[in-house]
């Protein structure tokens, strides 16, 4: 449920907005990888959440990419 949910969030997003939400997922993805190193990460299972995020939002932009380059 949760899933699909943000997959449909993501999908409303522009190309600008999804590449700013990538920025934030990999920055979000350094940090709690730092905490993890330094023993300071409560929530572990968030890591594979942000790497999947990231992987949403990455397939979303080839899409978008492929889509305008068909119409065009």
């Amino acid at each position: 449920m949760k899933t699909t949910q943000r997959h449909s969030d993501l999908k409303a997003l522009s190309p600008d907005q999804l590449a700013d939400e990538l920025l934030n997922l990999k920055k979000e993805q350094f940090n709690l990888r730092f905490q993890g190193a330094t023993g300071q990460l409560e929530n572990v299972a968030r890591i594979r959440e942000v790497r999947r995020d990231i992987a949403r939002v990455r397939t979303l932009q080839r899409q978008k990419t492929l889509a305008s380059a068909a119409k065009a």
